[in-house]
């Protein structure tokens, strides 16, 4: 038994390994050229093209975080941070979050204004632009899309977006290449700024529900309430608090009530009985506090 945790955390190292160095591989590919379309989106003079620099920045900043957080949350459990450094990568999200709001506001602010007089961007430097965006973020994919993490999983549709936005700045300097139609490159902007908006917004409400400690997606409380009822010993079950840690590592805590006739031995079994059905709702730490029928809990909530 104890050969087989060895050889599973050697397991675990050898993958952390693997993850952290996708990540900051493609950390260093997207913030280099992050910093080659900010200066080619002020050449150009393409609004579009600082969109997508906005949208790249927010992946350089999450893929480093992610990198960095992907070491640091699975640091073990210290004397003030009892339930591990877990949070931190929630912490990252939300972090992130802000950063690409601001971003596509200040898209938002100064593009709308061209829609009145839109000046007319290079479409060729756009299009020798893209062609790279789609080569860089396409490597970067390439290289995620193996990862097992859920890190490298979000980050990976983070970067094949980016290809995608970078397919739609092709398709426009193609189209400006041809045509006199210089309000394409704002519109373009604005549709990439309220893409990304929409997009955080969706990430930052699960984020913010995280830390005010919503109960995890899988957990039913009454569909639980109803499989702790079919265990013989327990009368009844109160005081559930259910919460995760990173969106991923669930936690409860609940109140037993148990016959005054229940052995030892019947004790252990109820106990393990809970934690496996806890697991089948993604639970991976339960607390269980075993009362007698005429025990008060001491908790408000059971007067």
């Amino acid at each position: 038994m104890g050969q087989h945790h060895h050889h599973d955390n050697s397991d675990h190292g050898h993958h952390h390994h693997h993850t952290g160095k996708n990540l900051s591989i493609a950390f260093f590919l997207n913030l280099s050229f992050t910093i080659i379309e900010i200066i080619g989106g002020l050449l150009t003079n393409s609004m579009a093209i600082l969109a997508d620099a906005v949208h790249d920045f927010g992946d350089s900043f999450s893929l480093g975080l992610a990198w960095y957080l992907e070491k640091y949350s699975n640091k073990k459990r210290t004397k003030d941070f009892t339930y591990g450094y877990r949070r931190f990568s929630i912490l990252a999200a939300f972090i992130n979050s802000v950063v690409l709001i601001i971003g596509s506001l200040s898209i938002l602010f100064f593009a709308i204004p061209r829609l009145w007089d839109p000046p007319m961007p290079d479409a060729g430097g756009m299009i020798w632009l893209a062609i790279l965006g789609i080569v860089v973020n396409g490597a970067a994919v390439l290289r995620l899309q193996k990862g097992e993490s859920l890190n490298e999983k979000v980050v990976m549709l983070h970067l094949l977006e980016d290809v995608l936005g970078w397919v739609a700045v092709l398709v426009v300097g193609v189209v400006l290449l041809y045509f006199d139609l210089p309000i394409l490159d704002p519109l373009l902007s604005i549709g990439l700024a309220c893409y990304i908006l929409w997009n955080v917004f969706k990430n930052f409400g699960k984020t913010v529900t995280i830390f005010l400690q919503k109960k995890p997606a899988n957990f039913e409380e009454q569909s639980f309430k109803e499989k702790m009822s079919e265990l013989e010993m327990i009368t009844s079950v109160h005081d559930i608090h259910a919460w995760t840690m990173d969106g991923q590592y669930g936690v409860l805590t609940l109140h037993v009530k148990v016959t005054q006739s229940v052995e030892k031995e019947e004790i252990v079994k109820m106990k393990a009985a809970i934690r496996e059905t806890a697991a089948g709702y993604g639970i991976n730490h339960t607390t269980i506090e075993i009362e007698y029928d005429d025990e008060d809990c001491g908790q408000p909530e059971c007067r």
